[in-house]
């Protein structure tokens, strides 16, 4: 069964207010084993926009369904017009400090591992080894016909030949990679389909609507048991999907710590909620260990 998208979140008075001291994350780090949550707040500072945040894509438009996009010509029309203009800047997006400092924590084995719901690959193209993509990734695409999967650069190149021309301008991106676009703007846009079977392609995320695959879920279940502490970066938690994390870290005992601007839906749940930028936090954090990022060392 595929749920309904959940897009908003309401803070309840009965939470307590952020902190601006991070030295329970840093306690945590020094004990190690600790597993990274990371959400769209992480990239940010890379140019990528959240969904919730001040001024996230949520206030402006909904994201594409799976229902929408799997059953409506149209839509996916839409989808990949916006999706291909947004790519020529997501594609070019760059780790941060806080990614930086994320690949060099658990370069000195203080991570067991990261859990991202975000699908730019920035954890990786920081370092970072041990991922799950919770939500996919946009830099594969996959045939919903054959399952065949080919590269989002291919297809890429493959969607500039085909709409030669193609120039609307300037447009807010989103998140999930695509831009604003109106139906005029769209135009004829022409989508390529499988160059194996004809059939129709899909990036490979999880659309809102559409279930996390099962083997990816029990995969973070496992990291949440054989970790010691949560630590979640940049998510409001909105979503169940990385929620359920955070219950069940809570439930067996084990810390969980938030750096997010913000409140909440997991701060019930944490034993701190640090208000504070992720990357400068990230970074003092990093300095604060004596762990040097972006290839210089401290003192």
């Amino acid at each position: 069964m595929r749920t309904r998208p959940t897009l908003s979140w309401t803070p309840t008075d009965d939470l307590r207010p952020g902190s601006t001291d991070p030295e329970p994350v840093a306690d945590a780090l020094r004990t190690g084993g600790v597993l990274v949550l990371s959400g769209a707040g992480l990239s940010t500072e890379s140019g990528i926009p959240d969904y919730r945040g001040e001024g996230g894509s949520l206030r402006r438009h909904t994201p594409m369904t799976y229902q929408e996009f799997t059953t409506s010509v149209h839509a996916r029309r839409r989808y990949w017009a916006r999706s291909h203009l947004g790519w020529r800047t997501f594609g070019r997006a760059r780790p941060n400090a806080g990614h930086r400092a994320v690949a060099a924590f658990a370069q000195r084995g203080l991570l067991s591992a990261v859990i991202t719901q975000n699908v730019d690959g920035l954890h990786q193209a920081a370092g970072s080894k041990d991922v799950v993509e919770l939500h996919g990734s946009l830099n594969r695409v996959v045939c919903l016909s054959c399952g065949a999967f080919s590269t989002r650069r291919e297809l890429a190149w493959r969607l500039e030949e085909a709409n030669v021309g193609f120039d609307p301008g300037t447009a807010q991106l989103n998140p999930d990679g695509d831009a604003d676009l109106t139906d005029v703007q769209v135009g004829d846009f022409t989508v390529m389909p499988c160059s194996e079977c004809g059939g129709i392609l899909k990036p490979d995320v999880v659309f809102f609507g559409e279930n996390v695959p099962l083997n990816r879920v029990e995969r973070c279940h496992e990291l949440v048991d054989a970790a010691t502490s949560l630590l979640v970066l940049g998510s409001s938690l909105t979503v169940m999907s990385g929620l359920r994390f955070v219950r069940q870290a809570a439930q067996a005992g084990k810390p969980v710590m938030i750096i997010n601007r913000d409140p909440t839906r997991g701060d019930r749940h944490a034993a701190a909620r640090i208000a504070l930028p992720l990357g400068a936090t990230l970074a003092a954090l990093a300095d604060g260990l004596n762990i040097p990022i972006d290839g210089q060392t401290t003192d």
